[in-house]
């Protein structure tokens, strides 16, 4: 039984075509061959589309890191870094001079819903275009600008994500600049140091003040209340009303996301998603979050491949994580993935979910019933050995050093009784 765990983003890149990447690296050059636009970035793009009777399906990829310029320009006063990848999709943005400095005027990002590799079902057969202004500050001539935090920007049915960029535009002297422009994410705040005001002494008087040997407790810092299990939620997906489930999921499900833990409530969310031969997609909106797990198989076994929390803090704090190169929740096609006990899993370095009474069948459903599950390790019956075996060890252990010790000893014996 294979232990595996953690929960998934949306759609990702399924095809050879569309690989996750680790960053993509461009570099742009004039007419004269000479350095003129430098970028690495990495780039997160969540899609809303149409499919059959009047739902909508969402997916989540990245900008692989194998494109192709064609369409960038390098000029004395605008430049433009044209990103073109995959059946027909493209991401660019252009940069224009303003004095000293230069900015970035307009991200555009043009999506082909044609490709049934990255859009599954799609009712639409045309390509899409957003453009957004992003919010980058002015930048000095011969400088990079760089922000390793990250920065969404949401544009109608496409949210962008992006992070570890760095880009000059205007490159001179055919090399890129150290000089860097950080976003404002990525400085440090300097905390301001309390003001201190100096108050006159008291005259001093020959009055007498009673001193009393009360003591004032410290003030305590109440605890932090533990949250309850969380409710457990039933999920389905149907391809069509007069059809039984074609994908099953039941469990309860803490997310722990900048240090807040929440739990995620089942009553009143709302469940779309779809059935694929290769992948398979649960939605979940609730009132604090959308959650979107994305499932893959290879004929033989599925698995839990990605995973897309978006929502809100208890405190306010909007957040948005992806993982979309996860291998979590493996079993054989044709049977489900069960784990009752709690399990937790570490998506992002801001995300941990938990879930419990987990039990998942996104392939093979027959007769709207879960078919026989493939335990977690901690549900099987094998788990209660790992303690047993650890004590055996440990006994073996003892009763090798005692043993050595009283050979040791006779050998010490038997050598003074010699002389």
């Amino acid at each position: 039984m294979y232990r595996y765990a953690a929960f998934v983003l949306l759609l990702a890149f399924l095809g050879t075509a569309f690989q996750l990447s680790h960053g993509t690296e461009v570099n742009v050059k004039d007419k004269d061959n000479n350095l003129c636009l430098f970028a690495n970035l990495t780039v997160n793009f969540s899609v809303s589309y149409e499919v059959a009777d009047n739902k909508s399906a969402t997916v989540v990829f990245e900008l692989p890191g194998e494109v192709t310029t064609s369409g960038s320009t390098c000029d004395a006063k605008s430049s433009t870094l044209k990103l073109n990848f995959g059946e027909g999709h493209s991401w660019s943005v252009n940069f224009t001079i303003s004095g000293e400095k230069y900015q970035a005027d307009t991200i555009t990002f043009s999506y082909n819903l044609s490709d049934a590799t990255v859009f599954p079902s799609s009712t639409l057969n045309d390509t899409a275009t957003v453009a957004v202004k992003p919010q980058l500050p002015d930048i000095g001539l011969d400088t990079c600008y760089s922000c390793k935090s990250k920065e969404t920007i949401e544009a109608d049915s496409v949210n962008q994500t992006l992070w570890n960029v760095l880009i000059q535009a205007f490159v001179s002297n055919n090399s890129t600049s150290e000089n860097i422009t950080s976003c404002d994410a990525d400085v440090p705040t300097t905390p301001v140091p309390p003001t201190t005001t100096t108050t006159p002494a008291a005259p001093v008087t020959n009055s007498t003040i009673p001193v009393t040997n009360s003591t004032t407790p410290p003030p305590t810092t109440p605890p932090t209340p533990t949250l309850p299990a969380p409710t457990i939620g039933t999920y389905s997906i149907k391809p069509d009303e007069n059809s039984t489930a074609c994908l099953m999921a039941n469990f309860g499900l803490r997310v722990g996301v900048m240090k807040e833990e929440m739990n995620f409530e089942p009553n009143g969310t709302i469940v779309s998603g779809s059935c694929g031969v290769n992948s398979s997609l649960l939605m979940l909106v609730s009132n604090a979050m959308s959650i979107t797990l994305t499932f893959a198989n290879d004929t033989t076994k599925f698995r839990l491949h990605a995973l897309n929390i978006t929502g809100k803090t208890s405190s306010g704090v909007a957040f948005s994580e992806v993982n979309a190169n996860l291998s979590l929740w493996e079993a054989a096609v044709g049977s489900s993935y069960m784990c009752n006990k709690e399990q937790n899993y570490t998506i992002t370095s801001q995300l941990t979910i938990y879930t419990f009474d987990l039990q998942v069948q996104p392939f093979g459903v027959k007769k709207g019933v879960f078919s026989t599950a493939e335990e977690c390790f901690l549900d099987s019956d094998l788990s209660f050995l790992v303690p047993i075996a650890v004590g055996v060890a440990l006994s073996f252990l003892i009763i090798l050093v005692l043993i050595s010790y009283l050979i040791g000893r006779r050998k010490s014996r038997t050598g003074y009784q010699s002389v």
